[in-house]
Parts: C-alpha cells; structure tokens; sequence
C-alpha cells in the first residue's frame, strides 16, 4: 500500500499498481466528493449557470512550510481568489502535482490535508486531479497546479473598462504579510512579532460586497509585484492616473519593519489574501462597510482614487510627509519562489 511508502518513488508515477494505490489511498479520500469518487478523466459538474469564469496558476512556493499556510493551502486559496476578483463564485478545483523522487509521504499528507481543509472551508470542491513523479533534482521537492471553475454572480460585470475618474481605490486589509513572512522565513531571520501569511480564501468577503454594493467597478488581488504593479496595471489599462495616499494604506508594523530592515518596498510585496477594487465614490462608504463586517475585511480602507491623466498615466502617492512620489512598476522579480 502506498501509505506505508516513506518515500515517494518514481514508481507511483509509472500507472502502475503504486500509482493506483496512491490515487486511491492518499489522495482520493481527502477530497471526497461525487464528481471526484467517479475517478474518470474528467469531473462531471452540474452548474446552474450559464456564464462561468476559469483560471489555472501553478505554485512552487520555499519554503513549501510557512507561518499560516503552505503550498497545498496557497495553491487553494489562490485560485479560489483569482476567481472570486472576477465576480465568481468558486465551485470546483483541480489539483495537479509534480512531485520530486524521495519525497517524504508524510508531508505530501500533510500538504493534501491544508489543501482539503481550504477548499472545503470556502465550499468548493477538489473534483480532478494529476500527479507525476520526476527524478530527484527536477523539480525541487513539489510543485502544484491547480485550476478553477466559478459561477458569474448574476448582474456583476467587472472589467477596466467601467473604472470612470472620480472613482475610489479600496484595499481589504494590510499590505505584504505574505512576502515578507516567506523571506523572513527563508533566511531565518527573528522579529519581535512573529510574521504571518495573510493566505486565505476571500470569496466569502467579496461575493458578500459584489452582492451587497452595486457600485463595484473592478477587483484584483495583488500578489506578485504586489499593490505597486496592481495598481499600475489599472492605470495602464485604462489610461488614468491612480493617486493613494500613504498614511492610508494598510500595513502591519512589524512588516513595515521587516521590509525596511531587508531594503524591500512594502508596495511590491506579494500578499495572498487581500484584493483591491475600485468603487464608485457614491458607493465606497458602504464598501468599506461590508468588507469590515467580515474578517478578511477588518481592516479595509479607502486608500486612494482614479483621476483623469493629462498626460501618460501614472500611480502617484501622497507620503506620509506630504510630498508625492511616482510608484513604479516592480522591474522583475522581488524574491524568488514566493508564491
């Protein structure tokens, strides 16, 4: 029986009788659902629905352990929350892995369990999957794709084209928790307050306000490149200028800290549980309101608005000393492996 393996070998890629035992012992039962228990090529899913949103991301995070999550929980929550920023409600996953010879079976378990426990935590079900096995040295321990269905909220319409100047930037709660958990993490480094991941499914938060507030233009979540290449995105896309001001933003001082102490801009930072939208100003009041009466959404704030460009669009900020400053595309990548 596979469970009894300490290692994965090359084998339980081969189709053969430990790649079944696998499917059927390991991995199966923590996904249980009708769809998934068929094990055929493809999940039969019955959406009441006729228009539907699907993504897919593949993940290689290190390390694949992290304060508040790891790579099967952020693997979950972010496809859940591709799908939720674009006014979906989450249905069904894939999980696809590719796992490295020698891996220990034990945290391949304990990675399938956070991905289960997530996905069921927001209601949405595992219901395909695939798994190779790659010689060692291939491809660094694991990495994960998962890809997702969603039903479209009735009514919701989303996109850059209905962000109109006078419009305002609202942010879900702090900025950077996740990159700057990852990095401290990975070079061992000690802060008074321990940091951790802000990775978490917000579907329940955002289909909550899409459903509540009509005034809803536009939702991304800032992962990599985090706020800084989000907001730049917008202003790109719609060639208008977005203006935040500093003192608004959300950020937890010990990640403050954290990014000051190691030279990284908190702005760049990858986050993995908050989103950004852009709100009518008759409606960012009330918001505001809806995402503060759910967790994820505690700590939301209005941090800025849209404003008509009269010449290239920028994102320009407000700091803290009341001078103002360009917020710059992030050039490449700000840490390796990050989500």
């Amino acid at each position: 029986m596979a469970a009894k393996d300490e290692k994965i070998l090359l084998a339980h890629g081969g189709g053969g009788r430990l790649t079944d035992a696998l499917i059927r012992h390991n991995i199966a039962p923590r996904f249980s659902n009708p769809s998934l228990n068929e094990l055929a090529d493809a999940a039969r899913l019955h959406l009441s629905s006729n228009r539907i949103c699907f993504t897919t991301d593949s993940y290689v995070v290190k390390p694949l352990f992290f304060h508040g999550g790891d790579i099967g929980k952020l693997a979950v929550c972010g496809t859940i929350n591709d799908l939720a920023v674009c006014g979906a409600r989450p249905v069904a996953l894939s999980l696809g892995l590719i796992i490295e010879e020698g891996f220990e079976m034990a945290l391949l378990e304990k990675i399938l369990d956070s991905a289960a426990a997530a996905a069921d935590s927001a209601g949405v079900s595992i219901v395909t999957g695939d798994t190779k096995v790659v010689e060692a040295g291939a491809a660094d321990q694991i990495f994960v794709n998962t890809s997702g269905v969603g039903e479209c909220l009735g009514g919701i319409e989303l996109g850059f084209e209905r962000i109109r100047p006078g419009d305002r930037v609202l942010l879900s709660g702090t900025i950077g928790d996740h990159g700057m958990t990852i990095i401290s993490q990975r070079q061992d480094i000690g802060f008074e307050s321990k940091l951790v991941s802000d990775c978490a499914a917000l579907s329940p938060v955002t289909t909550k306000l899409l459903e509540a507030v009509p005034g809803v233009r536009f939702m991304r979540d800032p992962t990599r490149g985090g706020l800084a290449a989000t907001l730049n995105e917008i202003a790109v896309a719609t060639k208008m200028n977005i203006e935040v001001i500093e003192q608004q933003i959300p950020v937890d001082k010990t990640v403050q800290a954290a990014a000051d102490v190691l030279g990284f801009d908190v702005l760049e930072i990858a986050n993995e549980g908050k989103f950004v939208a852009i709100v009518s100003a008759e409606y960012a009041d009330a918001a505001i309101d809806v995402c503060r009466t759910h967790p994820l959404g505690a700590k939301a704030a209005v941090i800025g608005q849209v404003k008509q460009a009269e010449e290239s669009p920028v994102v320009e900020m407000v700091t803290g000393v009341g001078g103002r400053r360009i917020v710059q595309m992030p050039y490449g990548r700000e840490l390796p492996r990050i989500c």
